[in-house]
């Protein structure tokens, strides 16, 4: 498939805080998805959070609605807080939503999922990677185009995307002309044409970070985070461009 220009792969780069967001957009990124702790799998931002990144670019943001780590079943008050939380990131300016949740027997909850459609009607609604973590993966697709979700964001019922490259490029083939594949999870530089060319899709999802050290002033104990990289960003961006 050409890639020879940016409208052409899509790079969306996953992002916690204003200056990876900064970082993002100086190195080329088409899309940022919003979290708090990447290290947990992604979070619900605060409204102060993408307000100020909303301030610090000119990038579509999208914002991640999970309210705890470990797992994707959650409880009526976990849910309607959830609602909650995604009615105020649209209102505070939110390009889209991206969340999910399942039921006991590893099956959409769709009754979360419609209220969550119709809430962000005329925006982008993103199904993340809960879709990774049920035994069969494929099963939530049709229900999810039936519900009019946007894209997944997948790694292929695998670890990372380049295990399941295979079974996205199926789903690619399968399910592509109804919804958007945003491949995801272990997305580098050196991966991301390869990628592209073997799944046939026309975007990608990535952190592009960097372990980094705080400074210590003496009476504080250092402490390391991760934290987007310019030069990875623009280096998955010029591979793409290649």
């Amino acid at each position: 498939m050409p890639l020879n220009a940016r409208a052409e792969v899509l790079l969306e780069v996953c992002i916690a805080s204003v200056e990876d967001a900064i970082a993002a957009c100086r190195g080329g990124a088409d899309r940022l998805e919003l979290n708090l702790g990447i290290e947990l799998g992604g979070l619900t931002p605060s409204i102060g959070l993408l307000e100020e990144v909303k301030r610090a670019v000119d990038l579509p943001v999208v914002a991640m609605v999970r309210p705890k780590p470990g797992g994707f079943v959650y409880s009526p008050a976990e849910l309607r807080l959830m609602m909650r939380d995604a009615e105020m990131l649209l209102a505070a300016g939110a390009d889209g939503i991206v969340s999910g949740a399942l039921q006991e027997d590893g099956t959409l909850d769709r009754e979360f999922w419609l209220s969550l459609r119709q809430l962000s009607i005329g925006r982008p609604l993103v199904f993340h990677r809960a879709l990774d973590t049920v035994t069969d993966p494929k099963s939530l697709l049709q229900p999810l185009i039936d519900l009019g979700t946007t894209r997944v964001l997948t790694s292929g019922g695998c670890d990372t995307v380049w295990e399941g490259r295979d079974q996205i490029a199926l789903w690619q083939q399968l399910f592509g002309n109804q919804l958007e594949i945003l491949p995801g999870a272990g997305v580098t530089p050196d991966n991301a044409v390869p990628l592209i060319r073997a799944i046939g899709c026309n975007q990608l999802h990535g952190s592009f970070s960097r372990l980094q050290r705080s400074n210590s002033s003496g009476w504080l104990r250092e402490q390391s985070f991760r934290q987007t990289c310019p030069q990875l960003v623009s280096a998955a961006r010029a591979a793409l461009n290649s």
